[in-house]
């Protein structure tokens, strides 16, 4: 049961840090700066046609997907132990861990490069992942 109570508090953890990351980038993006980084690949990927599809900066789309991660985490927090926000939680992150190692594989093989944001983006979203498997499993039967 500990487990169980303690997955939310690492769940709205993460989420913040994809926050404050895309948040970082997406005020950038709006000023229509790229962001200094300590590897080179980041002004390659941020200024490639490819990390503004339709238009709306990769930035945007992650902010959006971490604010709606916090709003789960929020109802996860209140009510552990429902099936339907597990459930969600497990799905949604699922999808975004799924879409994260295609952007980073897209990144080196199509765009030739890596950004160091990206990577955390990456990275937040398997912990998260891994985060909601884990919660998952501590609140099974």
């Amino acid at each position: 049961m500990k487990n169980s109570l303690l997955t939310p508090s690492v769940l709205l953890a993460l989420a913040l840090v994809g926050i404050g990351d895309t948040l970082f980038l997406s005020y950038y993006a709006f000023l229509n700066v790229i962001p200094g980084c300590a590897l080179s690949g980041c002004e390659v990927v941020l200024a490639s046609p490819y990390s503004h599809p339709l238009g709306i900066p990769f930035a945007y789309i992650g902010l959006l997907y971490y604010l709606y991660m916090l709003g789960l985490v929020i109802l996860l927090a209140i009510d552990p132990k429902s099936l339907g926000l597990r459930l969600g939680m497990l799905i949604y992150t699922g999808i975004g861990f799924g879409l994260s190692i295609c952007f980073e594989l897209f990144q080196f093989f199509v765009i030739g490069a890596l950004c160091l944001y990206c990577g955390i983006s990456a990275v937040t979203t398997m912990l998260l992942f891994i985060a909601a498997v884990w919660h998952w499993r501590a609140t099974r039967g």
